[in-house]
């Protein structure tokens, strides 16, 4: 009959009584045990690595392709010194990634190191492992090594979306206010309204529930007229109301407009869309802007008689 023991789980302070002196002079000459766990090949460069740094990190290792990591031990639970420590250690020692390594993950921690390789550059990786030890009745002990948070194709994905994000933020805010000094040599239509990073801008038509919108998207400038209030009949009887001065209203406008009640939805719109150009064709940004406040001012022009007519 087949004899099966139990895994006895080992206090890591009887294997090593000293995290720096103890456990990373083991580790250093050890590697291949945490090279099990992350499935590819570190050595060893360095140990108490510091370049110009007043303190050093644990262990500098160098991978098959000659990208540095920064490993960090730490035989207690994860803490915010820990954390700070890793971002010093790999700006300041030029590394490509670095492995934490605690006997307990904090779940703050574990999301922190989720969120890093999200916005680190696709070619560094953040780490965090966690570690065990464990021996059979009176055999040695053995270390366990397990990938608790590293980097993903998902979390890289998510990390270009955000920063894609943030690039459109930035370019909004840009357009916009760019946009806005045109108004201002105008008049006071949208002249007072702050740029936003948003891919709209908007001003009250004088009458509740109804805005005048100006956006920027992909490919394309849209102006239009929108019935926001949180009511949705009465959104679509305001809309319909208009519709029935649609003949005069274009003539007004002199370009044909879409009309969209939107059925299934609280709000309607009445706009014009303007296709040729979008956010990312910047060399032709003044083009766009003068086009947008231009075909603003018609519209209102076509619409503010009507609007203030309305009960």
């Amino acid at each position: 009959m087949t004899t099966i023991s139990r895994l006895q789980k080992v206090p890591l302070r009887e294997l090593w009584k000293h995290e720096a002196h103890d456990f990373t002079h083991w580790l250093a000459d050890n590697l291949d045990y945490l090279n099990e766990a992350m499935g590819f090949e570190l050595t060893l460069v360095e140990r108490e690595a510091s370049g110009d740094m007043t303190f050093s990190a644990d262990i500098l290792a160098e991978d098959e392709s000659g990208n540095y990591y920064i490993v960090e031990n730490q035989l207690e639970k994860t803490d915010h010194d820990h954390l700070g420590k890793i971002i010093t250690y790999m700006s300041n020692l030029e590394g490509n990634g670095a492995i934490w390594i605690t006997s307990e993950p904090r779940p703050e921690h574990e999301k922190a190191v989720h969120w890093l390789n999200e916005i680190l550059p696709a070619d560094s990786a953040v780490y965090l492992v966690k570690l065990e030890a464990y021996k059979i009745e009176d055999s040695p002990s053995a270390p366990l090594f397990t990938i608790i948070a590293g980097p993903t194709a998902v979390s890289k994905q998510i990390g270009n979306e955000k920063k894609e994000l943030a690039e459109r933020h930035i370019l909004r805010l840009e357009f916009w206010k760019q946009t806005q000094e045109k108004y201002k040599t105008k008049g006071t239509f949208f002249a007072n309204i702050a740029p936003s990073k948003d891919h709209w801008l908007s001003t009250g038509a004088g009458k509740a529930g109804i805005i005048y919108s100006q956006l920027v998207m992909k490919d394309a400038l849209r102006v239009e007229v929108y019935f926001s209030s949180n009511n949705q009949e009465t959104n679509k009887r305001l809309f319909d109301h208009l519709l029935t001065k649609k003949e005069k209203i274009e003539k007004e406008f002199g370009k044909t407009l879409e009309w969209q009640r939107l059925n299934d939805k609280r709000a309607s719109r009445i706009c014009y869309t303007i296709e040729g150009y979008g956010l990312k064709d910047k060399e032709h940004w003044e083009e766009m802007q003068n086009t947008l406040v231009r075909e603003m001012y018609n519209l209102r022009n076509a619409f503010q008689d009507e609007i203030e007519k309305m009960k």
